[in-house]
């Protein structure tokens, strides 16, 4: 291909450019008709085909910003976007944890980088105030006016100090010289008049837990998001709702409340979806679910364990479990929409009338189900109290003798074993490892939802778990704290099955058939 070739202005030397696929080259500093440079410290180019060919977003956002140092999910984070830049995802949502990048992948280098694709596309930021989206807004121009990005982008230019004149360059708004396109940035509330929007990317709509615990901002976010944000876009507008969650009933909440939102699970469904459906990408800060295509981690592993360990997360988790897995793990919930919550006691020392030892066990359903075995006491007045837990995804070969040996460190006495999903079998093993403890099964044919609901009041009222269990059990504390009163809406029954098991076979329906102990006077 041949070059069409301009001379420098005068005193001006070529600048040297690199093109994706060809390499350096001197290209000199382009004009307008009346001589104003249009790039400061780049280039106003001839349609080059190669210069202009698609470029990865992950090579793109290393190409801007050489520093940054890519992890497995960042690349994973890039590729979505890059497909969501090029139209194949036309409404998308993100959650991840806090410090994870959201912001620098979504609002600094997308919207430099769907401008270099396409500079007439109209691009608006949003964010909870006016001054962090004009943030947003002033590192994307950064990015617009280097000498990298016209390496890869040199068609798309923006105005340099007061030439070309006519053009609009604030920390509010900018334009693409020559073209139709350009970047507007909002803050919550604000307006966009007059302003058409062909990619719109929502950015941390709310500032802290304050904001997104207030009915009051949460009413006003949705009135804002359906009244300004759904009337500037039109049929082929794009959506990117990302941030931090910290209330189920947020603006992503709501809206999957009342549109289809499919999980991202493969990349085939990058292609698969229809025009009028949400995909929500959610990177857990500790992995809960089996691995897939696009989170291809181990349960219990850390998103970014150089940056944020699984150590740090499990202490952070300790502290306090509702907003961990509405922060770090992208699950929400509202402590008003709990079913147990923070209401389940706790005792320092057991009674000294015991007059039941025993157990009740839960095997995994799924693969990604939780194996759930809590021993206990109970006293002469019926009060149950937990006294040791196995709470575990390991596959049974490993819970069995983990099960046994609490069974005879507890001093259990009896053990029960819900014979559904290979339970018999379970029971067969731990008794043959234990044979001081009499293990019976029995087949669990009851409504799990109707059950659970119907006495969580008798568990809070009758179920005591020894002082410091949330540091014992993390997980069998954070998924019964967080457990909701919507059944649909948990992901694990397994510990809420369990206590409820315990309460229906130690208090509920007894009506004096079965002796629970004997007393001497």
């Amino acid at each position: 291909m041949t070059a069409s070739k301009q001379s420098a202005s005068a005193g001006e030397s070529p600048a040297e450019v690199f093109f994706p696929g060809i390499g350096r080259l001197l290209v000199p500093y382009g004009q307008t008709s009346s001589g104003d440079s249009l790039v400061c410290g780049g280039c106003d180019f001839f349609s080059h085909p190669a210069a202009c060919n698609s470029v990865a977003f992950a090579d793109f956002a290393l190409g801007v910003y050489p520093f940054l140092e890519l992890q497995p999910f960042h690349r994973t984070y890039y590729r979505v976007l890059e497909a969501f830049a090029a139209g194949r995802i036309r409404r998308l949502i993100v959650t991840m944890p806090p410090q994870h990048g959201k912001s620098l992948g979504a609002s600094t280098l997308l919207p430099a980088y769907v401008l270099g694709l396409d500079p007439d596309c109209r691009v608006a930021i949003a964010s909870y105030s006016g001054s962090l989206a004009s943030k947003f807004n002033r590192r994307v121009q950064r990015i617009l006016e280097s000498r990298e990005y016209a390496s890869f982008f040199p068609a798309t230019t923006i105005k340099c100090g007061s030439k070309p004149p006519g053009y609009i360059r604030t920390s509010e708004e900018v334009e693409i010289v020559g073209r139709r396109g350009g970047l507007l940035s909002v803050g919550r509330e604000g307006s966009l008049t007059g302003n058409r929007v062909d990619c719109f990317i929502l950015d941390d709509l709310y500032k802290d837990a304050l904001e997104a615990n207030s009915p009051i901002v949460r009413a006003n976010c949705w009135e804002w998001y359906t009244s300004v944000v759904r009337t500037r876009m039109h049929n082929a507008s794009r959506e990117l709702v990302v941030f931090t969650r910290w209330h189920e009933e947020d603006l992503i909440g709501s809206i999957r409340e009342r549109e289809p939102v499919e999980e991202l699970l493969a990349w085939e469904q990058l292609d698969a979806l229809p025009s009028d459906g949400w995909l929500h990408l959610n990177f857990e800060a500790l992995k809960c679910g089996p691995p897939s295509p696009i989170d291809p981690r181990l349960p219990g592993q850390a998103l970014w364990e150089e940056q944020h360990g699984a150590a740090l997360l499990a202490a952070k988790r300790r502290l306090d479990p509702l907003q961990f897995e509405a922060m770090y793990q992208g699950h929400p919930s509202a402590r008003e929409g709990l079913l147990y919550g923070p209401n389940l006691t706790e005792y320092e020392c057991l009674p000294r009338e015991i007059v039941r030892w025993a157990n009740y066990t839960d095997t995994a359903d799924t693969g990604d189900d939780y194996l759930c075995s809590l021993c206990y006491a109970v006293d002469a007045d019926g009060a149950v109290y937990v006294t040791d837990a196995v709470y575990s995804r390991e596959p049974m070969e490993v819970t069995e003798p983990l099960v046994a040996e609490m069974l005879v460190r507890s001093g259990t006495r009896e053990a029960f074993v819900e014979s559904n999903n290979g339970g018999r079998g379970f029971a067969r093993a731990v008794q043959a490892r234990a044979p001081g403890v009499r293990v019976e099964w029995f087949h669990q044919g009851a409504n799990k939802e109707a059950r659970i609901l119907s006495n969580s009041a008798t568990v809070q009222h009758c179920l005591r778990f020894p002082k410091g269990w949330r540091t014992r059990w993390p997980e069998l504390h954070a998924h019964l704290t967080t457990y909701r009163r919507q059944f649909r809406a948990n992901r694990w029954h397994d510990a809420a099955d369990v206590v409820t098991g315990i309460v229906e076979r130690e208090v509920s329906g007894r009506g004096g058939k079965r002796l629970r102990g004997v007393r001497f006077l």
